[in-house]
């Protein structure tokens, strides 16, 4: 039995990446060289959505301390609060890249807990994804979904304990 190389995608750039030469593939698209860095590239100029910049200000003046914790790589992530102008708002920001996962493994919310040495009661997590709430959840975590496009529950068993569509209605959650 022949061995195969088996990759393991600790790097979510190149895991993006290859997901869209697969996807390109997959659908016969011609995808050169030049388009694929130029579809990639768009991940360093994208800006967050109109609400973030003054509901993030509002729990920072409240006293919530913010942490950002996302599969993406630390250069992405450098790059999008760059963009957006979210520069200090963040008392830290965390890449799974550090620990060679993706979330919902649970060592990727533990990273959270380690950073703030909080309990994972004494955290919100507010994902963007319905998937990234269920493995929150099931990790132990507080869980506020932005719902913004108003997807179904996931069907994975657990839910969120509150869900807005927006930041807006995370400080109302956060703050009441």
């Amino acid at each position: 039995m022949a061995a195969r190389a088996v990759r393991h995608y600790a790097d979510f750039w190149k895991a993006t990446e290859d997901g869209l030469v697969f996807a390109a593939r997959s659908l016969k698209l011609d995808l050169s060289a030049e388009m694929r860095d130029k579809l990639m590239s768009a991940y360093s100029s994208l800006t967050v959505w109109p609400d973030v910049p003054s509901a993030l200000g509002a729990l920072r003046r409240a006293g919530i301390r913010l942490v950002l914790l996302s599969n993406m790589t630390r250069r992405m992530l450098d790059d999008g609060i760059k963009t957006s102008a979210l520069d200090g708002l963040f008392e830290d920001v965390l890449s799974t890249d550090q620990i060679r996962s993706y979330k919902p493994d649970p060592r990727t919310y533990q990273m959270a807990i380690d950073t703030l040495r909080l309990k994972r009661e004494e955290i919100l997590f507010a994902p963007f994804a319905g998937w990234d709430a269920a493995g929150a959840k099931w990790f132990g975590y507080p869980t506020f979904w932005v719902n913004r496009l108003g997807s179904s529950v996931e069907e994975l068993g657990v839910a969120a304990d509150a869900t807005g569509p927006d930041l807006n209605a995370l400080v109302k959650f956060a703050l009441a």
